[in-house]
C-alpha cells in the first residue's frame, strides 16, 4: 500500500485521483498474488491424494483453500470500492455520503479514500 494521502482540508482533486490510482494498483498486485497462490493450492490439492475427513493436511489444504478465497473476495470488494470512487470524482459527488447526502469527513477519507458513506451512517450499518 502506499503512503499517499489526500490532503485532510480541501479535497484536492489531483491528489485524490493519483491515491485512488496508486491503490487501485496496489489492490490489483494484490489480487494478482492471492489468484496465484489459490491456483497453487489448486494445484497442489489435485497432486496429492488426500482425505479431507480423515486426513490432517487435507483439513490444512482446505482451509487454506477457504481462506486464500476469502480475502480474494476483499480484495475484489476493495477494487470495486475504488473503482466507485474514481467514477464518483469524476462525476463530482466524491465525498458526499450516499446515505445521508451529507459530506464525509476529511478525516475518514484519508483513512479510507473510497468511503462511500460517513461515519455516522457507516455506525448505523453494524
Amino acid at each position: 500500500m502506499t503512503n499517499q494521502r489526500p490532503p485532510d482540508a480541501a479535497l484536492d482533486r489531483t491528489a485524490v485521483e493519483a491515491l485512488l490510482a496508486a491503490q487501485r494498483a496496489s489492490t490489483i498486485e494484490q489480487l494478482r498474488h492471492l489468484e496465484a497462490d489459490l491456483a497453487e493450492i489448486i494445484a497442489a490439492s489435485r497432486s496429492v491424494a488426500t482425505d479431507d475427513e480423515h486426513d490432517p493436511e487435507g483439513v490444512t489444504i482446505a482451509f487454506e483453500r477457504a481462506q486464500t478465497a476469502a480475502n480474494l473476495d476483499r480484495v475484489r470488494a476493495r477494487l470495486v470500492d475504488l473503482e466507485h470512487a474514481a467514477v464518483r470524482l469524476a462525476a463530482g459527488d466524491y465525498g458526499r455520503c450516499e446515505q445521508c447526502g451529507e459530506p464525509i469527513a476529511p478525516a475518514r477519507l484519508v483513512a479510507r479514500p473510497s468511503a462511500r458513506t460517513c461515519i455516522t451512517c457507516a455506525g448505523r450499518r453494524s
